[in-house]
């Protein structure tokens, strides 16, 4: 187990060994957004990424993201697919939710719930929990436009603010890792976070954008709360 405080980060594990996962679906027309804080330097990692590969696979009411941060490259293997916006909105989460530490595997769930990545029971438990919110979700589709993408926003309730997040991201790599704790293995991974953009502020009124797609194969848009809090997801290829 690595542990620093703050602007490192505490590497956890919790092992997935149960079976493959059931349906249990989020509120209808709800994407539940599960991001996980991710490297492949980090050997209690892989447990945590299969599992979000699985949410990928059978979960379509779950909008999953791995994120893979920087602060392990110097553990022997630099992660090809790190880069500083992970590592920085891991570290705004610390702040938000009053975390003393980021670690890895975290999986932050609809931007207000914290568990281990690889903990399947707490994995389940948080995706519920979203689904159970009470809060109105608010209208959000995307679509390509010339040189980019196209987001529409619906109204929402009197006073929200919240800001219009992209996220491009890749379907699925395998890579062989050559050094550091998990050195020989080969490992797979989805929905890889390849880029993180702002795209605008909402005020709560219906609104209209367009902005660049961020890198990566495939496009997410976040529509987040100052607390966290995420009113809205989308995705398209």
């Amino acid at each position: 187990m690595h542990r620093l405080w703050l602007a490192m980060a505490a590497c956890l594990g919790v092992a997935a060994s149960a079976p493959a996962m059931a349906a249990d679906p989020a509120r209808p027309g709800r994407l539940v957004v599960a991001e996980l804080f991710t490297s492949e330097g980090c050997s209690s990692c892989p447990p945590a990424d299969a599992l979000l590969s699985e949410l990928a696979r059978t979960r379509p009411d779950v909008l999953p993201l791995a994120f893979h941060i920087t602060y392990w490259d110097r553990l022997g293997w630099p992660d090809p697919f790190a880069f500083a916006g992970a590592t920085d909105r891991q570290r705004q989460y610390a702040s938000v939710l009053g975390l003393d530490t980021i670690y890895t595997p975290q999986l932050v769930v609809d931007g207000t719930r914290d568990v281990v990545g690889s903990d399947r029971g707490a994995v389940l438990q948080a995706l519920r929990g979203a689904a159970a919110q009470a809060a109105s979700p608010v209208s959000l589709t995307l679509s390509r436009a010339a040189g980019g993408i196209a987001a529409s926003v619906g109204a929402g309730s009197a006073g929200q603010r919240a800001t219009l997040l992209l996220a491009g991201y890749d379907t699925a790599h395998r890579t062989a890792v050559a050094h550091g704790e998990n050195a020989g293995r080969t490992l797979s991974e989805s929905n890889i976070v390849r880029g993180l953009v702002r795209a605008g502020d909402w005020r709560g009124t219906a609104m209209t954008l367009q902005a660049p797609a961020p890198a990566g194969e495939h496009v997410a848009a976040i529509l987040q709360a100052a607390d966290g809090q995420i009113l809205a997801a989308a995705a398209i290829d």
